[in-house]
């Protein structure tokens, strides 16, 4: 995953060397645009958003009720690349919903869509 230098996230995983990977279900699009405008360094996001978690077996950060998904990793490596640093993880966890099956992506300008299986 590659994070810029100067966000938060990125000054956690450096601390911890732990993360979570989520997988957004539908519906998750407005979280994801809130979330996504301001910085856990000033706001608490899981309180100011209501954000359910789930406790995470192996790692600190929580995982996200009713995402897609959710990988439980361990950084094992890391490159710096400029204003980013691509860590790498080993996942440690898996954790995938019965009830959501559809991913949600982003296609910018906050436009985000799921894609049709077949």
């Amino acid at each position: 995953m590659s994070i810029g230098h100067r966000r938060y996230t990125h000054k956690l995983i450096e601390e911890t060397g732990e993360f979570v990977i989520v997988f957004p279900s539908e519906g998750m699009g407005d979280l994801i645009n809130y979330t996504g405008s301001c910085s856990g360094r000033d706001v608490d996001k899981f309180k100011e958003y209501n954000i359910e978690t789930l406790k995470s077996k192996y790692v600190k950060p929580p995982l996200i009720k009713d995402a897609v998904a959710c990988f439980e990793c361990k950084v094992r490596g890391k490159l710096v690349t400029g204003d980013h640093t691509i860590f790498a993880g080993e996942v440690l966890a898996s954790y995938v919903s019965e009830k959501y099956k559809d991913r949600l992506y982003n296609f910018g300008d906050d436009r985000y869509r799921t894609i049709p299986r077949e």
